[in-house]
């Protein structure tokens, strides 16, 4: 039995703990907040045995195997540092941490203690998805030519909501950009071009952004964020000989459609349960077993490359969290 501890109590944290109960091997065993008032009404709700008020309690209990963290962006890279230095296994949230720089003291201290440390990016793990880089490895679709994405929500937010203030990570790229971005980095890995636009909010960050990726292949990358409006949320990849469609949500999709030249189109469907997050859970659990301190599915490079981008971009349109 693996006994799960979840560092947060908000919406993400809960959705987590309900997808545990679809992971063989799984406990939840033990909940920290920053109040032990928090801790407590989340334990009791999802069935936890352990509630602490304070993240170094959480990380300091021995009976605890791995960590997952869902706090606002900002406090990643605090509470994975908590964790790690405990000597317990993490599995962070996406985006990592607000730039490459804290993203690599994470990285370093995990491998210097010998700890598991993964990004929760539910994308690379859920089944379709992998199905996809199947294909796409297999050639069903040629060489690939172009990525196209979108992820844009409706808002509007107020001014203090995590979205939105500068304080706490906010902005359409880290929350909702990473998903194109790590989409296209999937299929294509590190572009040689960057350009980006944005507009931003009056607290300074980008409220609707795009970019677009060149590689030397020839391929391109046509990405979109923001939190101005819905987009329809879905994904295509084009080939020489075909493409492929992830329909909403392109993240998380109920199927894919294959479009062969000369071929009927052919969809492929999955029966998945739950809400999706217990596939990383699944994955952190199996390199725990295995001994494995990095997932061959979301590995330490992956992270960092694409926190780099990240970065990157956000040069481009302005947006500065250290100010």
């Amino acid at each position: 039995m693996t006994r799960w501890g979840i560092l947060a109590t908000g919406h993400i944290a809960a959705r987590f703990a309900e997808d545990l109960r679809h992971v063989p091997g799984a406990e939840l065993f033990a909940v920290g907040s920053r109040t032990p008032e928090s801790a407590k009404l989340f334990a009791d709700r999802h069935c936890a045995q352990r509630a602490y008020g304070s993240w170094a309690e959480l990380a300091a209990d021995p009976e605890v195997d791995v960590v997952y963290v869902a706090t606002p962006h900002a406090a990643h890279h605090e509470a994975a540092l908590t964790c790690l230095r405990a000597g317990r296994a993490v599995l962070l949230e996406k985006p990592f941490t607000l730039d490459l720089a804290t993203s690599r003291e994470l990285v370093d201290t995990a491998r210097a203690a010998g700890v598991f440390l993964m990004e929760a990016m539910w994308m690379r793990t859920n089944p379709l998805i992998l199905r996809m880089v199947e294909l796409i490895a297999d050639g069903a679709i040629g060489t690939v030519t172009s990525v196209q994405a979108d992820f844009g929500v409706a808002g509007p937010f107020p001014p203090e909501h995590r979205m939105r203030a500068r304080v706490l990570g906010g902005g359409a790229l880290l929350d909702l950009g990473v998903y194109p971005l790590s989409l296209a980095h999937l299929i294509l890995g590190v572009p040689q071009h960057i350009r980006s636009w944005a507009t931003l909010t009056p607290e300074g960050v980008d409220e609707n952004t795009g970019f677009v990726l060149g590689y030397d292949s020839g391929a391109v990358a046509t990405l979109s964020c923001g939190m101005v409006g819905a987009t329809p949320l879905v994904a295509s990849v084009t080939g020489t000989t075909g493409r492929i469609e992830l329909p909403t949500p392109f993240f998380r999709p109920p199927s894919l459609t294959l479009h062969r030249a000369g071929a009927e189109p052919e969809t492929i469907a999955a029966d998945l349960t739950g809400g999706g997050y217990q596939y990383e859970a699944i994955e952190a659990q199996r390199c725990l077993a295995a001994g494995l301190t990095e997932s061959p599915l979301v590995p330490h490079a992956t992270t960092l490359e694409v926190m780099a981008l990240l970065d990157a971009i956000r040069a481009q349109i302005g947006v500065d969290y250290s100010v």
